[in-house]
């Protein structure tokens, strides 16, 4: 029997890079997904067609993580089609802006931000539609813990999900439901900004010596949700080659 046989689990932003390993990766360990997308429907169709082809079940939900009403609807749907949901992977992100606090404008600020609320109120949708020994999974980022010149607003719309998780933890311990989050370093997906000697000089810090991988990040997410992790709740989990 698969690992996750009979669990749901939405997973958001999962049409690509990160979130679509996630989904995939809980999709081949048994689990039925709710796919979220927020423009890329055709993309989130082939995640769905993966998915069906491990014998998992699966649906495509299009969500502006930003909205609450569609953070709640997410949550009625998956509960409507699959009866039950157990599983939260909050993996949804917006344009990350690296720029000096002086230069940084509001709009830019508020675009990072918009996303950490939306995780926020997804959090709380989970913790009324979670069933009992449930699992939560935010993705965070390793540079919550490092200085980044221009990455202050960046790390800290984070930081913020870093903290709701760990009280969340604390509030649904009781009911035997896990919080956590995974904090990635630099991860080569359709996303990666960084010129090639940026990448070459991350590369050189990093003790394993490469890039990190979707599938690296979906790994660990899969173990935080198993049965093999139910004794890890309230932790930031980096997944990032010891960069940091």
């Amino acid at each position: 029997m698969a690992s996750l046989s009979g669990k749901v689990a939405i997973v958001t932003g999962s049409s690509r890079g990160i979130g679509r390993a996630i989904a995939e990766k809980l999709g081949r360990d048994g689990a039925n997904v709710v796919v979220t997308y927020a423009g890329n429907q055709a993309k989130a169709a082939e995640v769905v067609q993966k998915i069906a082809s491990f014998g998992s079940r699966a649906s495509a939900v299009g969500v502006d993580i930003r909205k609450l009403e569609d953070v709640k609807s997410l949550f009625e749907k998956a509960t409507a089609q699959f009866g039950k949901v157990d599983i939260l992977i909050n993996n949804a992100a917006g344009v990350n802006v690296f720029k000096p606090t002086a230069e940084m404008t509001e709009d830019e600020y508020n675009s990072m931000f918009d996303i950490t609320r939306g995780v926020y109120f997804a959090l709380q949708q989970a913790a009324h539609h979670l069933a009992d020994n449930g699992r939560i999974v935010s993705i965070s980022t390793s540079g919550t813990t490092m200085a980044i010149s221009g990455g202050g607003a960046y790390a800290a719309s984070k930081a913020a999900i870093e903290h709701f998780s760990t009280a969340l933890a604390k509030e649904l311990g009781a009911r035997g439901i896990t919080v956590n989050t995974v904090s990635p370093g630099v991860t080569e997906t359709d996303g990666l900004v960084l010129e090639p000697e940026q990448v070459n000089q991350m590369i050189a810090q990093t003790p394993l010596g490469r890039l990190g991988q979707p599938a690296d990040i979906a790994d660990a997410v899969a173990l935080l949700v198993s049965d093999h992790a139910r004794w890890i709740t309230g932790q930031s989990i980096r997944a990032n080659g010891g960069i940091v």
